[in-house]
């Protein structure tokens, strides 16, 4: 009997041994959401060998006072930094701290957000900037104002985007309420200069285009993309347009990103950053979980962004399983 024992229990342990380095063999994902909390209209970046995403802390808009961050080497593991920017470093600030936008320049770090949820020209509030000297902050605002804080061409100063073009020049897309503009950004990135037509303002606005503009650019084609819908319903989504220049025009192709009733719902507000392959891309963006009926439940979710042979973008499976390691270096 004690032989029979024996050697069960080695084929058990043999078992078990097999079965862990299957396990062990399986690939770790992120997951999604990528990390817990209610945040939205997630900004991703790459810095070094590190992503990073900036998000807006999802809660009702006199709550909304602080941004926190999060680091990771891998897309997998990821870590917490709270409040890099917060009601502290901004003298001008009330509530409603928004979508920000995070560019290295200039051996620092400036961080466009918007604030104050401005209805009219009467209010003060739109979009500003801060600056620190690491990507975790704490980002203090470098104007004691806001950047842009006007409607021009009906586009409210909220969901800013900073675009760096191969030649070096930066550029600012924003707007809600179903206009987005564009800028030209001085080289200290503090102010607006005009264009070279002696426009400061240009209107780019896409169709169906409701707000949360992103640009990329790949293999020469500028990709613009934008959310359509209203952002506490089911119906968020992501939208983009191709074209040969940064000013556009942007004609719409198609819808990327929608809900999937068996994963979520609102799916928007979008940001992409690339991995180290040849043509390995990552859409960050934000959904409401199954379930949630309060428009502020929203969490950060990442998948896979894949291009066909023709250059166009593929519609965007989400998952719960979120993506596997990648990392930079």
């Amino acid at each position: 009997m004690k032989l029979k024992h024996l050697i069960l229990f080695c084929i058990i342990c043999c078992s078990l041994s097999v079965f862990g380095q299957k396990a062990g063999q399986q690939p770790k994902t992120s997951g999604n959401p990528v990390f817990p909390g209610w945040y939205a209209d997630p900004e991703g970046i790459v810095f070094g060998d590190e992503y990073w995403i900036y998000p807006t802390y999802s809660a009702p808009y006199d709550e909304q006072t602080f941004m926190d961050a999060f680091s990771s080497k891998d897309l997998v593991n990821w870590t917490k930094h709270p409040k890099v920017l917060s009601k502290e470093n901004i003298s001008w600030f009330r509530r409603a701290l928004w979508a920000p936008a995070v560019v290295h320049a200039n051996d620092k770090y400036y961080i466009f957000f918007g604030a104050n949820d401005i209805q009219s020209n009467n209010e003060l509030g739109g979009i500003g900037v801060a600056v620190a000297d690491n990507p975790a902050g704490p980002f203090k605002d470098a104007l004691g104002k806001p950047l842009i804080d006007k409607f021009v061409n009906g586009a409210q100063p909220i969901d800013q985007f900073v675009y760096k073009d191969d030649d070096g020049q930066y550029y600012m897309y924003y707007g809600g309420w179903g206009h987005c503009n564009m800028v030209k950004l001085a080289p200290d990135l503090l102010s607006i200069v005009p264009f070279e037509d002696g426009t400061i303002y240009k209107e780019v606005t896409p169709e169906k285009y409701v707000e949360g503009p992103f640009m990329l650019k790949r293999n020469g084609k500028y990709y613009f993309m934008w959310s359509e819908g209203g952002w506490t319903g089911p119906d968020y989504c992501v939208a983009y347009a191709i074209a040969d220049s940064p000013f556009g025009p942007f004609k719409r192709e198609a819808k990327i990103l929608q809900r999937d009733p068996n994963i979520g719902t609102g799916a928007g507000h979008h940001s992409v950053v690339k991995g180290p392959g040849a043509d390995e891309w990552y859409i960050i963006y934000h959904r409401h979980p199954l379930g949630e009926t309060d428009g502020n439940a929203r969490v950060t979710c990442i998948d896979r962004m894949i291009f066909d042979k023709d250059g166009k973008i593929k519609p965007i499976e989400m998952t719960f399983e979120g993506v596997e390691a990648s990392p930079l270096k």
